[in-house]
């Protein structure tokens, strides 16, 4: 049975006319010029109260695409925010209503089946609505987009041709809105045409020069009618500090002022922040610093609003690339913008001030950073003055261009010794490090500092009180195994069955395994007992300072230095160590001694091809020159030439010896030729050439009167031969020659001879280094490097440095006195010829090749 209730004719009219007023209202609303935000507050609760309805809420897309809430009405009656998942499927479904881009209704509690909720339907959550109410949803469209939409919740027990009518009044509604906001959208388009034309005109005047004082002028004045505000200033940062630069407005200011001063100290304590500040009458959120000078300089000036904005150039570089960001750039000074009367802050005037800040951060760095260039007041005076070109300056200037370009000249193509410097120290070169294999306590110790040693002298001697208690046990375990075995031995001789025979024999065999283990555990012991004694595996001296209180009675471990003993009567080297940005020069120099080197032997093989196969064709005496090269390393160069040189001499010294009848330079060319080194027949050949040109020392001894000329005695024979006859005899070699007196041999041929067989030497491919000493600064000394580390490594202060050998030190030319193992010294090392200006600048000219390759 239904019952039907009669509705009141003239309450349904008195309802009629308060939704025509509210919908007039809401008409009227769209055509004004109010903010979006203010507009939704009025429009949204004139919906709900013509609809009768419990709620809504207006949601609009923000910048990033996502919906944002931005008015509401009774929200919390939906019970939403109790509920995650409800929230999660609320959210879906105005989603999916803003893609469908269609008005919706949707029923109280309705959403996908279960079936939706299987597994293969995914983890998504799905569009629902959770509430109990009937959800009514209008979109907010204008002619580009959709900018939004309006959800309302209605009651669900009405009918459904009630539901379609409210769906079709809320559509009526939200065109009513998006009439409102073409609207709203027009009025921003125009305001932002005129903002970008002033912006133009701001950004063309602000960037016109490149004297800072000019451009902050410019930012002052322009940037105010541009901001639409009272007044704005200009601060630029002078080391820690801020000075106010510019005030717009005022041509003129007294910087000295009480108003300025403390405007500057302001700006200086917001520049050191790094962050911007809008002050409208509150400080809670600010810095302790920025507050106290905020409230200074209020106090003085009065303003209502105060906003101080760090003036920091953009870099471009962080902005392409975030993964390559440096360290941000300290500010170069501040923009301050100012309200007399007004505290209120609107988005135009922060985003107005915003763009002012950023186009005069632009124009202001350029400016600082043109005035900072060198010497730039000079070169500006130079260009705006012509006297230097003019009448009797002329013939001056013409003198100063010449000499400088003499000068470049000089600096390019004269020739100079391009050196090198590293530190490093002198040091014995038979040297050794004594490290303990062992760990132990240092027990005795039997030499000091500076005590002459022979090898294996023992240094001294540790306790080991582990091992000793090791031993002890072992050696324990020994004898009781071995008196045991005798027991067993003993009881063998008697009479046993044969079952106890058989243990007794199994117990035996097992003890001498156990005996063989122990001797050979003693046997370990014993050496690692001898670890103990710490000799010196080299004879030398003892360089390690203050022994006694280093080591006596102190804990080493296995593998610790514990002294460094060094053979100082040998030979010493210098230790250098080159920094890595110089070393480059030394092997190139080295490496182009090594080219030489190898063009040179390369000439020499092909010599010796030719005369060992003189039909053969080029190719293959190429091939086997090519073959031969690749086998020598560029440190066996030299050694391979000399061999060569070497075999050259000794074919054409025997050939010279051939025509020697003297059996005296006979002996002595045949001692050149069975020299094995190299060195040596270079000497020995040095020797016999003075010797034959040194006029004779005068007559042998017991030689009779009447000779003219000392006679030869050759070898094996004595020295006091019987007196001949002065008839001329000959003697064969190997006898006494007694001669007549005769004039001196004139040896002059056979000098010549020797003398263009003297041998040639490759080039010595050992860098020459040339150091001094800190025990003797005063003395230049000489070597050669004999050898360049391979890698580099971090040695203290002197950060990322190669090891060089220096060898062919001069031990008699340093000095006893200066003479000391780890001294240090100042060393240059040849590195070849180079212009003037390159061994003046190099270091220059490497930081700028650096540089470029960095950054271009």
């Amino acid at each position: 049975m239904s019952i039907e209730q009669t509705l009141d004719p003239q309450l349904i009219e008195q309802t009629k006319q308060q939704i025509r007023a509210l919908v007039a209202e809401i008409a009227q609303l769209s055509k004004t010029d109010v903010a979006p935000e203010e507009f939704y507050g009025q429009f949204l609760p004139r919906v709900v109260s013509a609809l009768a309805a419990v709620g809504g809420a207006v949601w609009t897309l923000n910048p990033e695409g996502q919906l944002a809430l931005q008015y509401q009405v009774n929200i919390q009656e939906t019970h939403l925010r109790e509920s995650e998942e409800h929230q999660a499927q609320h959210a879906r479904l105005l989603y999916k209503v803003l893609s469908d881009g269609e008005s919706l209704m949707v029923p109280a509690r309705s959403g996908p089946g279960a079936a939706a909720l299987s597994p293969s339907a995914g983890d998504e959550t799905p569009a629902a609505n959770p509430t109990g109410f009937l959800l009514l949803f209008g979109l907010l469209k204008t002619d580009l987009e959709t900018s939004g939409l309006v959800e309302i919740f209605q009651r669900a027990d009405t009918s459904p041709a009630t539901q379609q009518g409210y769906l079709r009044f809320l559509g009526q509604m939200c065109e009513l809105a998006g009439d409102f906001l073409k609207s709203h959208q027009l009025r921003h388009f125009s305001h932002r045409q005129t903002l970008w034309t002033q912006l133009e005109d701001f950004t063309r005047i602000v960037h016109a020069s490149l004297d800072p004082r000019v451009t902050a002028y410019t930012v002052a004045n322009e940037g105010r009618r541009l901001i639409e505000c009272d007044r704005v200033s200009v601060a630029i940062r002078k080391g820690n500090k801020c000075k106010i630069e510019a005030v717009s407005g005022q041509d003129l200011f007294d910087k000295r002022s009480n108003t300025v001063r403390l405007l500057g100290k302001l700006a200086t304590a917001v520049v050191a922040t790094g962050e911007p500040i809008w002050y409208t009458g509150e400080t809670r959120d600010l810095a302790p610093q920025v507050e106290d000078a905020v409230q200074e300089y209020v106090d003085e000036a009065h303003s209502k609003t105060v906003a101080v904005l760090p003036l920091v150039r953009a870099n471009v570089q962080e902005e392409d690339d975030p993964t390559k960001r440096e360290e941000p750039e300290r500010p170069i000074g501040a923009l301050i913008v100012e309200q007399i009367e007004d505290s209120r802050v609107s988005a135009s005037l922060m985003q107005r001030a915003d763009v002012v800040r950023q186009h005069s951060s632009a124009a202001l760095a350029n400016a600082m950073e043109h005035q900072n260039l060198f010497l730039m007041p000079v070169w500006r005076a130079l260009g705006k003055t012509r006297w230097v070109v003019q009448g009797r300056t002329l013939p001056k200037t013409l003198t100063i261009a010449g000499a400088v370009v003499v000068l470049l000249l000089i600096l390019i193509f004269w020739p100079a010794k391009f050196t090198l410097e590293a530190k490093g120290t002198l040091m014995p070169i038979d040297q050794q490090h004594i490290f303990t294999t062992i760990d132990g306590e240092v027990e005795n110790l039997y030499v000091a500092h500076g005590d002459k040693i022979a090898k294996d002298k023992l240094l001294l001697k540790l306790r080991n009180t582990d091992l000793g208690v090791a031993m002890r046990e072992a050696d324990g375990k020994l004898r009781s195994a071995n008196e045991r075995v005798g027991m067993i031995q003993r009881a063998l001789a008697g009479r046993l069955s044969v079952e106890e025979r058989l243990k007794l024999e199994g117990e035996k065999a097992e003890l001498r395994e156990t005996i063989r283990s122990l001797e050979e555990q003693m046997a370990l012991y014993r050496a690692k007992q001898l670890q103990l004694n710490v000799r010196s595996p080299i004879a030398g001296q003892v360089l390690t300072f203050d022994l006694q209180y280093r080591l006596l009675h102190r804990p080493v471990q296995r593998g610790q230095e514990l002294l460094r003993v060094a053979d100082t009567n040998g030979p010493f080297q210098l230790e250098l160590h080159m920094p890595e940005n110089h070393i480059g020069y030394v092997v190139r120099r080295q490496q182009a001694v090594y080219d030489r080197l190898r063009k040179t032997l390369e000439g020499l093989l092909t010599e010796d091809a030719h005369a060992k196969a003189p039909d053969a064709a080029a190719e293959d005496v190429d091939k086997t020159v090519k073959d031969e090269l690749a086998k020598v390393s560029d440190e066996g160069l030299r050694t391979k030439i000399d061999s060569i040189y070497q075999q050259r001499f000794r074919a054409a010294l025997e050939t010279v010896r051939k025509d020697v009848t003297d059996p005296a330079i006979g002996a002595k060319l045949d001692a050149v030729l069975h020299e094995s080194t190299y060195e040596g027949q270079l000497a020995k050949l040095d020797a016999i050439i003075k010797e034959l040109k040194s006029p004779p020392a005068g007559p042998v001894d017991n030689v009779p009167p009447q000779s003219a000329k000392p006679a030869e005695t050759p070898s094996g024979q004595g020295a006091n031969p019987p007196p001949q006859s002065a008839k001329p005899v000959e003697t064969p070699v190997g006898q006494v020659d007694n001669l007549p007196p005769q004039a001196a041999p004139d040896n002059s041929e056979l000098i010549g001879k020797l003398e263009s067989l003297r041998p040639l030497r490759a080039e010595d491919d050992r860098l020459e280094v040339s150091f001094i000493l800190a025990t003797e600064p005063s003395v230049t000394h000489k070597g050669r490097i004999h050898e360049i580390a391979r890698s580099a490594e971090v040695r203290g202060d002197e950060g990322n440095t190669v090891l060089i050998k220096v060898w062919e030190v001069d031990k008699a030319a340093i000095g006893r006195a200066a003479l000391k193992p780890g001294a240090n010294a100042t060393a240059k090392v040849d590195c070849g010829v180079r212009p003037l200006g390159y061994v003046l600048l190099y270091d220059l000219i490497s930081w700028m090749q650096t540089f470029t390759f960095r950054y271009l």
